[in-house]
């Protein structure tokens, strides 16, 4: 079973960030897209670096608890500083974040993609949408850009933990040939699995 290692700091992802690893190949710091969703939302994708903490900040003071909620499966009504910092000071080889922004400069969403597998055939993503730009296709788009890079790193499974009431972002994973499938541990979790080579 896949950690949370990209979806919150208290289940394991600070441990698996402290591990001593072998290097694997790092992960394409310059890769970049832009292009538009299904509504016509313009984006512009790249991945995080340090000087976006507060960028990163304010966009998660934008994202509602409940959002909140989902993203890091647990309870909060805002991030902490440190978390904004440790979200943009990454490895760019076990993790990336992926940040998304509109025509007008600002954050609208953001992707992680993490990984702990020493073989890395496996990595896992967590994706945030700005709270009132939910209606824009942003984060088919920005799922399906994960989805890209993940393979493009030569990942073969990619997988999500969802809160199992979230039934927005399951039924949108799902959309995108994700296959769901509940935690035997904890019946509260939903796993969310796509192959990549398929």
């Amino acid at each position: 079973m896949p950690g949370t290692i990209a979806h919150t700091q208290s289940r394991g992802w600070r441990r698996a960030m402290q591990q001593t690893k072998e290097p694997g190949p790092a992960l394409l710091t310059e890769w970049s897209s832009q292009g538009a969703t299904r509504s016509g939302f313009d984006l512009n994708v790249r991945p995080a670096n340090p000087s976006d903490k507060r960028t990163l900040a304010d966009f998660f003071g934008r994202v509602k608890p409940q959002d909140l909620r989902f993203r890091f499966l647990s309870a909060m009504k805002a991030i902490w500083p440190r978390l904004a910092y440790e979200l943009v000071n990454i490895d760019h080889t076990d993790t990336e974040n992926l940040l998304a922004f509109g025509d007008d400069g600002q954050l609208v969403a953001s992707a992680m993609i993490a990984t702990s597998d020493r073989d890395r055939r496996d990595a896992e993503v967590a994706i945030t949408v700005r709270s009132d730009l939910k209606e824009h296709g942003i984060g088919w788009t920005m799922l399906e850009r994960a989805c890209d890079y993940a393979r493009s790193r030569g990942f073969k499974r990619l997988h999500s933990i969802q809160l199992s009431d979230d039934r927005a972002a399951i039924g949108l994973q799902e959309e995108m040939g994700f296959h769901a499938h509940p935690c035997p541990d904890d019946m509260s979790v939903t796993i969310l699995s796509k192959d990549l080579q398929g």
